[in-house]
């Protein structure tokens, strides 16, 4: 690890000002930041403290939404009654993300802001093109191992999956992400590659996620997340859906439906095909595997990633039923009891 330089900020806006400069890092709950710089990805020369800053870590939840400070620690989130209560989803896609102790230590803003865990990237040593880390040196993971690489959202430049979770259900119930000096809508936050794989978020130098806001609705209510991986902890999703649904008063037409994807997207996939294909419709087996395959649209694969393709559809099918039938009277549910 190189020699850098050590900063403990006084304030948002000290952080603020020294983030601006070239090679300086944030540490909040430092998991991310250790994680790279031991593989010779994160080489800071300033590491800025702000984990002690104040007015940053609370959690607040009423009959308008949540509002979530980005040095809130992740377990502390996954664990809230009122968020367990009104934001299911988000609660769940926290608790089944990485470890106790991980949760126990990494931030709701370091979490958001986490790199991808494709190889490629995170092999420097040994994989030196990378256009993430080395803008047009090329992308290593085409033509090699892409199992856990995306289908939807890749370009020329880089296939990378995004691993977030909490992203997900941020994503799906339209939650705003706040820096201090603008609101982001969560879906807007997050970037496609590109030609620019470099620029995943639109964060600007010197910006710093200061909270969350999640506003509050019947589908995030009545919500969860689903994640399907190759071991049942500590692994990344193959695919997962967060997913929330509101009737009509009639127990079995869709008011509105909330649908998002991870483990196959190269950023937080909201499948709005599939939303539209089922509001104001009968919710039964048949309306939803119809619904479901419109999330793969314009899917991509890359050999070993192939699979993906129909997994995706599955694990929302999975998701959509889980919440319909654990919420609604099944008799009201046509086929799905």
């Amino acid at each position: 690890m190189r020699d850098f330089s050590y900063l403990r900020a006084a304030s948002t806006e000290e952080a603020s000002q020294a983030a601006r400069e070239a090679g300086a890092m944030l540490l909040a709950g430092g998991t991310t930041l250790l994680d790279l710089a031991k593989c010779g990805v994160a080489e800071p020369d300033t590491v800025i403290d702000i984990t002690h800053l104040s007015g940053l870590g609370g959690i607040a939840v009423d009959a308008n939404g949540a509002m979530i400070g980005a040095l809130a620690k992740m377990g502390e989130v996954a664990d809230d009654p009122l968020i367990k209560a009104a934001f299911p989803a988000v609660a769940e896609s926290l608790s089944l993300a990485a470890s106790q102790q991980l949760r126990n230590m990494a931030t709701i803003g370091g979490n958001l802001l986490q790199r991808t865990r494709c190889t490629y990237f995170r092999d420097p040593a040994v994989f030196p093109a990378c256009n993430k880390r080395n803008p047009g040196s090329g992308c290593s993971a085409m033509g090699g191992v892409t199992r856990n690489h995306a289908v939807l959202g890749t370009s020329e430049a880089c296939i990378a999956s995004n691993p977030g979770d909490l992203a997900l259900a941020l994503v799906a119930f339209d939650a705003v992400i706040e820096t201090g000096s603008r609101k982001v809508a969560a879906d807007d936050f997050f970037l496609l590659p590109g030609h620019t794989p470099e620029k995943e978020t639109v964060l600007q130098p010197g910006e710093i996620i200061t909270g969350i806001s999640i506003p509050a609705s019947a589908a995030a209510k009545n919500s969860t997340y689903l994640k399907v991986r190759d071991r049942q902890s500590y692994e990344f999703a193959a695919a997962s859906a967060a997913v929330g649904l509101e009737f009509e008063m009639d127990g079995k037409t869709v008011r509105d439906i909330r649908v998002a994807l991870g483990g196959v997207a190269t950023k937080p996939w909201r499948a709005r095909a599939v939303e539209k294909a089922l509001i104001g419709k009968v919710l039964d087996l048949v309306a939803i595997e119809k619904a479901t395959k419109l999330a793969m649209e314009g899917a991509v694969s890359h050999g070993d990633n192939h699979y993906k393709i129909d997994l995706a559809p599955r694990v929302i099918a999975r998701a959509i039923m889980k919440v319909a039938t654990s919420n609604v009277a099944p008799s009201n549910v046509g086929g799905l009891a």
